[in-house]
């Protein structure tokens, strides 16, 4: 790439890219071959979950491609009905054998499950397979400050990394404050929305036209700008390529402050207020 993808340090010293692929629905042969592309085009951070159910396609994925995997960073999450401290060191096991690795980049509890109440033993799995040498950063996924502090005061360890919604209608502003506060860092899912909605957006639209670019890269260099590292997905290599293709502008003060105007009370995608959702 002519503009290689920013490079993040977490509060671990794990580095991470600014932008990552999502892998959320590619499965299959042609699951492989979106993500072997995105790879090839340049990006390093590749994003799955075992309730993704394509741990196995990542791994081909991997197989497949020409890029070391010294080169690469490849997360995976630990479903909620895997919380007990026994089971999630197996689940993280076989996530390992599933997608044919040795260890994970990055490994993150995907929702705190607060009725189930045992986030902090998975978490102390995940410490415990840090040290194994299974995982190499550990983090946690749509988890609120006050779950993240109890980890902290209850483990003695903070996460690297709170993966949450965050998209131009629900921006989180409050959290990401408060992750910056902590030196957890910030990653965006769902970051261009699921919502059709916001392709269309006339707002955004004019601020694309004036840079010449598209509605998603504008959303993306957003991300990048607020210090979130954001997971966008696709199976196309023309927006697989666009979607990293966003280190060559930049947006004033004006734009992130019109675009900050969009969020909603109401702007979670499928209400999902990790308060009280549940995920098994």
């Amino acid at each position: 790439m002519s503009n290689p993808i920013p490079e993040i340090t977490l509060n671990d010293g794990m580095t991470l890219p600014a932008v990552g692929f999502g892998t959320y629905n590619l499965n299959g042969n042609e699951g492989a071959n979106a993500i072997n592309n995105a790879m090839e085009i340049g990006y390093r951070l590749i994003d799955t979950a075992y309730n993704y159910e394509n741990e196995g396609t990542v791994g081909e994925a991997l197989r497949r491609s020409s890029i070391p995997r010294s080169e690469l960073r490849i997360t995976s999450k630990l479903p909620g009905r895997y919380q007990t401290y026994d089971k999630a060191v197996t689940t993280i096991q076989e996530s390992l054998y599933r997608a044919n690795l040795d260890y994970y980049d990055l490994y993150l509890i995907h929702w705190p499950n607060p009725k189930q109440d045992t986030y902090v033993e998975a978490w102390q799995a995940l410490i415990d397979a840090k040290k194994w040498g299974l995982i190499r950063s550990i983090g946690v996924c749509n988890f609120l400050p006050e779950h993240i502090e109890r980890l902290d005061k209850e483990t003695g360890v903070k996460p690297s990394i709170n993966q949450i919604e965050l998209h131009p209608f629900f921006n989180q502003e409050q959290q990401r404050k408060w992750h910056e506060q902590n030196n957890v860092q910030t990653q965006s899912w769902s970051p261009l929305a699921r919502a059709n909605a916001v392709l269309q957006h006339e707002t955004i639209q004019k601020i694309a036209d004036h840079h010449n670019k598209t509605i998603s890269q504008i959303i993306l260099r957003w991300h990048y700008q607020l210090g979130a590292i954001s997971i966008p997905k696709s199976a196309s290599p023309e927006r697989q390529l666009q979607n990293i293709s966003i280190f060559d502008f930049s947006l004033d003060d004006t734009e992130m402050s019109t675009l900050a105007t969009l969020t909603r009370p109401d702007g979670r995608n499928k209400d999902q207020d990790p308060a009280i959702y549940e995920e098994f």
